[in-house]
């Protein structure tokens, strides 16, 4: 496409820290977000660990607001504030000023919640802000009141490829002149009983809780499920001509995105990684590169035993094997809809730093992992241009393309 896209702003909060450059710092460091639930509803269950907010929203949000608002809800808001604050905030013209902010689950602690109170009090003691809480487009109406933004507020929903499938909404909006700037990415917050219990019943959660750091391990033979995480990603995305105009910072250029579905199976994603593939060339053809031109590639890799080798296989077969890979997820777990968009974020400043963060406690690879993985240690060199995988249930499938600006 002749529009060019770039990000000029980031923001987070994450189970490794409260905003961007801590979280960074941390993945850099090698650190983990998991840790053992403390609260009492966890000792009934047999997943006991998650990757928690490593700094309470609810102490950085307005306590009046704070009633108002789903933890989601919450998550966004911060992360999206932090994102603007470091583009700069931008002079834009509100009707060309877009948000596009998805969530796989969204409200659900609110739903829950609101529902016990229902059972044990009366509907007279539902709080009046439960619809707006619970609602899935919550989070991006939140964060575009927030900014003024009058060109659209979108709410992507496609499980854990949310997050990625957000930010290429983004892309097209302002490639089709809908907008000059667009604040995107995801969000989620589903650390409750009830949504670990129904993961763990599939059995696709890590049931390591006498070992919470080491539990989440991507492409480790002793890997046994992923670990349920909370937070969100937002980035600035900006027309280049636009950005370049007010002297902007910019990270990199977001070059291309890729979306595809399995049509396989609601859960499992396609044994031989089909439609990741598929995801994956449609992007590297929309950012107009080669294959080789890739050299980072920031996995999906989840750590559950199917999952991960599907993706292998999808990478040897539209990538080849010359990128090194991580995984960001063992170090904060795994963010559903907001995943994809955290990620973009270590793609992104993976880009622009020229370091791509460690993969840790990958002990014993797996047979099956034949390809280069920064294991343990950051990795420094650069990168022209780097590949972000998002796969969900559902058989969704989203790949971007970021590249040095």
């Amino acid at each position: 496409m002749s529009i060019e896209v770039v990000v000029t702003g980031i923001g987070a909060t994450t189970p490794l820290g409260g905003d961007a450059p801590s979280t960074w710092d941390a993945m850099l460091a090698g650190k983990s977000g998991v840790s053992p639930l403390t609260q009492d509803w966890a000792a009934q269950l047999t997943v006991r660990i998650a990757a928690q907010l490593a700094v309470e929203p609810t102490e950085k949000i307005d306590r009046v607001q704070a009633r108002r608002l789903d933890r989601s809800e919450m998550t966004a808001i911060l992360a999206a504030r932090e994102a603007w604050a470091d583009a700069g905030s931008p002079e834009v013209d509100q009707y060309r000023l877009a948000v596009s902010v998805g969530t796989g689950i969204g409200g659900a602690q609110t739903l829950l919640n609101q529902d016990d109170i229902l059972e044990a009090s009366g509907p007279r003691k539902v709080s009046p802000h439960t619809v707006p809480m619970l609602m899935p487009n919550g989070p991006a109406a939140w964060v575009g009141l927030e900014l003024g933004a009058r060109a659209g507020v979108h709410c992507v929903a496609s499980a854990c490829a949310t997050g990625a499938e957000a930010i290429a909404h983004g892309l097209d909006l302002i490639r089709l002149g809908r907008a000059d700037v667009v604040v995107a990415g995801g969000t989620e917050a589903v650390i409750h009983p009830l949504p670990i219990a129904g993961f763990a019943s599939m059995r696709a959660m890590s049931v390591r809780n006498d070992d919470a750091e080491r539990a989440s391990r991507p492409w480790d033979k002793g890997r046994d499920g992923f670990v349920l995480g909370e937070g969100a990603g937002i980035i600035v995305l900006e027309r280049a001509e636009h950005a370049r105009a007010r002297g902007a910072r910019i990270y990199a250029r977001l070059a291309g995105a890729g979306i595809s579905s399995d049509g396989y199976d609601i859960v499992q994603p396609h044994p031989e990684g089909d439609g990741a593939v598929r995801a994956i060339e449609l992007a590297l053809r929309d950012a107009g590169v080669a294959k080789s031109d890739i050299l980072h590639v920031n996995a999906h890799a989840t750590s559950t035993p199917v999952g991960d080798i599907a993706e292998i296989k999808a990478l040897h077969r539209a990538l080849g094997d010359h990128a090194v890979l991580t995984s960001t997820k063992s170090m904060t777990g795994h963010l559903l809809g907001a995943a994809g968009a955290v990620e973009s974020i270590a793609t992104i400043l993976a880009v622009y730093h020229g370091v791509i963060p460690p993969t840790i406690n990958l002990d014993d690879p797996d047979d099956a992992l034949d390809l280069d993985v920064a294991a343990h240690k950051a990795r420094h060199m650069e990168i022209p241009a780097a590949l972000n995988n998002s796969f969900g249930f559902g058989g969704h499938n989203a790949a971007l393309v970021f590249a040095r600006a």
